[in-house]
């Protein structure tokens, strides 16, 4: 998944897989059984690292949400 922005927290739990996710300035590998925190406004990533899909729940406040993608830098 690209680098983007939401404009709500997001709470996700990996449900199978692992993945390098990018949270601000930081990177994680995250496997399953893992809790994943990303602050709203904070851009963010994932890349799958592992032989299976990597798959998660992703629990946002009951409010709207927009997503930006950022573009990548030349």
């Amino acid at each position: 998944m690209p680098n983007h922005t939401n404009t709500l927290e997001h709470e996700q739990y990996v449900l199978r897989g692992r993945a390098r996710i990018g949270i601000g300035e930081e990177e994680f590998e995250v496997n399953t059984g893992d809790v994943v925190f990303i602050p709203e406004g904070v851009p963010h990533w994932y890349q799958n690292i592992g032989e299976e899909d990597f798959e998660f729940l992703c629990i946002i406040p009951n409010k709207p949400d927009e997503i930006k993608v950022i573009a990548k830098g030349c």
